[in-house]
């Protein structure tokens, strides 16, 4: 139980000393009210401790020079700053340059400085700027903006003589090679901002080398490339989208569009992987296309990347909320880790002296470190991997005929000629079916309503042999919570042939769900055997157009047609 609460872009492993003994670096976020902290640990020791000023929002490891010796610099994005440390002694301090305030908040604030506006005026303009303008308001007005009637005077005596600074802070940070692709080679640092930016730092001067636009907050990158020579960013905001990114660039060059939020942004060789809050893994080219999705069986906390160099392998590691830890290829599953609680971070890498090493810290707090057997190789097929094997079975294909030939340069030739009169065809098809139903409609032939409103079906039933026969309407209410009241029952019959003793009636109040028999008799007055349609019209009181309707086709009457 180490109570650790970290993420794992807040997680490095490093060769801070350049000893060959890698430590870890944390970046604790301080729970319960503690301040956070950078931890080192060796094993499952913690080696150093340190305070820091804000919450951190990532770590990462670089060499800033060539010199000897080769050791890497650490860097803490907290805040609007990166904190850069050398040996674990502070180095140096970068601060994200200052935006341009608000005119008119400057003004308020001068004005108030001035003491020709009074507090509560002041703190309705801000709010009006706030609703309205297209740059936002600084720290110091929101501030004010959150204070109680009693504390806004004192707070504006403290902070009118103060000059309005608009700050923005990091959101994500990773590294990206200068001009080399060595594992050792020097790198700069990219940044993620609030402000929708992305800047990459020079290693040395702590310069911004160039500066890109997004169309919104970035939370997750991914960076592959030289920054002098030609390199690759892709960006995942919050907005749902991944922008790509190429140097010279100073707008997204491609956009994946997401079905939900990503939770996590893996480079797995040329593929992206994006893990999203539907609980689904899905493989992206640079370009956008989709190539492959994998369903998880419960929510994604945190991705990462697992690179066994040993072996080549690369692969996307997972924590679900379940408590499991899934390592996928692609869309094969290599391995399932299942821990005693959810895990929250994930980190792998060299660790102390062992190449291939998993550290995990859970939703606890606590710290899980595995280490890779060097004999071990992940296997696929555990899992959902790809398709089944009746799938990879090869068709006997026959042989291709003089027929089959000479009907496939009959449809080169002819191609156009035979899609246009498929496509004459199913426009004529449709033509006719929307005929057919707006027929239907108009004469009202369907069984059941057209209409939301009046939720009902109509099915009729002729029994007897004649000259006397029942006929039987099955009216019932579809709505699952709304009854009916107020609808009518009319028959429309030839009066030569047939004698109804009611040809019109109420209906009772129609329930839902439940089918209501409406019987009566009619009466054949023919004795030549002939019969007739009768129609039965369901109405609204009020309403000349019927609901619906049924078309009964009457038998021929047996008994007169004996006699």
């Amino acid at each position: 139980m180490a109570n650790m609460h970290t993420f794992s872009a807040c997680m490095a492993l490093a060769d801070l000393h350049g000893d060959g003994e890698y430590k870890l670096v944390v970046g604790d976020l301080g729970p319960a009210g503690r301040q956070p902290r950078l931890k080192v640990l060796k094993g499952p020791t913690v080696l150093s401790e340190s305070p820091l000023p804000a919450l951190p929002a990532a770590v990462a490891t670089f060499l800033m020079e060539q010199h000897e010796p080769r050791t890497p610099a650490l860097a803490l994005a907290s805040g609007p700053c990166v904190y850069v440390y050398k040996n674990l002694r502070p180095y140096f301090k970068f601060t994200l340059p200052q935006l341009p305030a608000n005119p008119l908040e400057q003004d308020l604030w001068n004005q108030a400085k001035e003491d020709q506006i009074d507090p509560l005026t002041l703190k309705e303009m801000l709010e009006s700027i706030r609703e309205k303008a297209e740059v936002p308001l600084s720290v110091q007005s929101l501030r004010f903006l959150q204070l109680e009637l009693g504390d806004m005077e004192a707070f504006v005596n403290q902070h009118k003589s103060k000059a309005i600074q608009r700050q923005t802070v990091i959101t994500a940070m990773t590294t990206l090679k200068k001009n080399l692709a060595d594992e050792d080679a020097v790198s700069c640092l990219l940044l993620g901002t609030e402000n929708k930016e992305l800047l990459v730092l020079d290693p040395e001067a702590f310069t911004v080398l160039t500066k890109m636009s997004l169309p919104s907050v970035p939370v997750f990158l991914e960076v592959s490339g030289q920054f002098d020579v030609e390199f690759r960013l892709a960006a995942a905001c919050r907005s749902g989208n991944i922008y790509v990114l190429r140097r010279d660039s100073k707008r997204p060059k491609y956009c994946i569009e997401l079905n939900a939020q990503p939770v996590g942004l893996v480079r797995v060789h040329k593929v992206l992987v994006v893990g999203t809050t539907q609980d689904s893994l899905q493989g992206f080219t640079h370009k956008g296309k989709r190539l492959w999705t994998v369903q998880m069986p419960a929510a994604i906390l945190t991705m990462n990347l697992l690179e066994q160099h040993s072996r080549g392998l690369q692969a996307v590691m997972a924590g679900l909320a379940n408590g499991e830890v899934r390592i996928y290829r692609d869309k094969a599953l290599l391995n399932v880790i299942r821990a005693p609680d959810a895990v929250t971070s994930l980190c792998f890498g060299r660790y102390g002296r062992e190449d291939n090493t998993l550290i995990m810290a859970t939703r606890g707090g606590s710290l899980i470190i595995k280490i890779l057997k060097r004999t071990a190789v992940f296997a696929e097929g555990r899992g959902e991997a790809g398709p089944q094997p009746a799938q990879a079975a090869k068709f006997s294909v026959p042989r291709k005929t003089r027929l089959y030939v000479d009907q496939t340069l009959r449809e080169r030739e002819a191609g156009t000629a035979m899609h246009r009169s498929f496509q004459t065809d199913l426009y004529l098809l449709r033509l006719r079916a929307a005929r057919a139903y707006v027929q239907a409609l108009e004469s009202s032939l369907n069984p059941v309503s057209a209409t939301a409103r009046e939720p009902l079906k109509l099915h009729a039933v002729v029994q007897g042999l004649g000259p006397t026969f029942k006929l039987t309407l099955h009216l019932q209410n579809t709505s699952t919570t709304r009854p009916l009241l107020g609808l009518l029952v009319c028959f429309l019959y030839n009066e030569a042939l047939y004698r109804l003793p009611q040809a019109f009636f109420k209906v009772p109040l129609l329930v839902p769900g439940i089918n209501y028999p409406l019987e009566t008799f009619v009466e054949s007055l023919s004795d030549k055997g002939v019969s007739d349609i009768i129609k039965a019209l369901v109405l609204r009181e009020g309403q000349s157009a019927p609901l619906l309707s049924a078309h009964i086709n009457m038998p021929v009457s047996e008994g007169l047609a004996a006699a």
